[in-house]
């Protein structure tokens, strides 16, 4: 049965308020040698653009940097990413895979393509939960992305952490996060994650997922 929503309708997935676009620390004007993740990523599965290295301030900062414009499906469409967004390579990549694995398929029982996957906060250096006080955020690391929600090609948007959207969409992108990122955050994880998912590549003891 084909959805009933109309265009511009809000849907979703069930994950706090959304950062105000970052300001990103300063860098070095002269991009690295693209690494071995940013070679396979221009290859096959993403639009990217090769970026210096973060250096502070303080503890924040981050190596292999690139902008991910957009991820491209097997079929060649692309899915743009608004805006785009400044990430450590795996975590770009960890990102580009899993909109191309399972975020597309999924929203494809819409009946209409996504065309644009909605972005909150990027880079940006700070405390976790805009703690001054607290251990930098992964954010300051240039390894997490906040994700509103999908836009198709028929204008009806798609959040993330609407409850309106069908269950079996919603547990695909909870499950299928849960596997592909170290951390995964939203609604009835805290008040900063009532109104977008995070995620993020942090590396833990033991492997450790959240």
């Amino acid at each position: 049965m084909k959805p009933s929503w109309k265009p511009l309708m809000v849907v979703a997935f069930g994950l706090g308020a959304m950062a105000a676009p970052p300001a990103e620390a300063a860098a070095a004007t002269t991009p690295n040698a693209p690494s071995a993740c940013q070679l396979g990523l221009t290859t096959e599965i993403a639009l990217i653009h090769p970026l210096a290295s973060i250096k502070g301030p303080g503890s924040c900062g981050a190596e292999d940097i690139v902008r991910l414009d957009a991820v491209v499906l097997k079929d060649g469409r692309r899915i743009a990413l608004t805006p785009a967004a400044t990430l450590r390579c795996p975590m770009a990549e960890a990102v580009a895979r899993w909109i191309r694995e399972e975020v597309a398929p999924a929203a494809a029982t819409f009946g209409s393509p996504v065309r644009t996957i909605v972005a909150g906060a990027l880079y940006e250096c700070r405390g976790r939960d805009r703690d001054p006080s607290a251990k930098v955020s992964e954010h300051g690391h240039a390894n997490a992305l906040d994700l509103r929600g999908l836009r198709l090609a028929n204008g009806m948007a798609i959040d993330f952490t609407d409850k309106a959207a069908p269950k079996e969409f919603r547990e695909r992108m909870r499950q299928s996060a849960c596997a592909a990122f170290s951390t995964v955050l939203g609604p009835g994880s805290d008040s900063y994650h009532a109104n977008h998912i995070h995620l993020d590549l942090i590396e833990r003891v033991g492997g450790y997922r959240l």
